[in-house]
């Protein structure tokens, strides 16, 4: 079965910031964006992962990726993880 993963990640030196994505290999992903590959998370340095959800279905990690990018889904993020 592939699995669809919603991610959020930090950088180690302002955690306070965060950066939510969508992807199949969170491994392959989180090492994009430390090597700068990612133009959203470029200008920070070490990324680290914060939490993720896996998905059997892209669709619904595609809509659940776009519900945490609202306002109301950054504040169900901030208030659960």
């Amino acid at each position: 079965m592939n699995m669809h993963f919603v991610y959020i990640i930090e950088p180690e030196s302002n955690p306070r910031r965060k950066y939510t994505g969508v992807t199949n290999n969170i491994e392959r992903r989180l090492a994009e964006h430390n090597d700068k590959e990612s133009v959203h998370t470029s200008k920070q340095d070490s990324w680290k992962l914060r939490c993720y959800i896996a998905f059997s279905d892209r669709q619904k990690a595609e809509a659940f990726e776009q519900y945490l990018k609202s306002h109301s889904g950054r504040a169900f993020a901030k208030k659960h993880f």
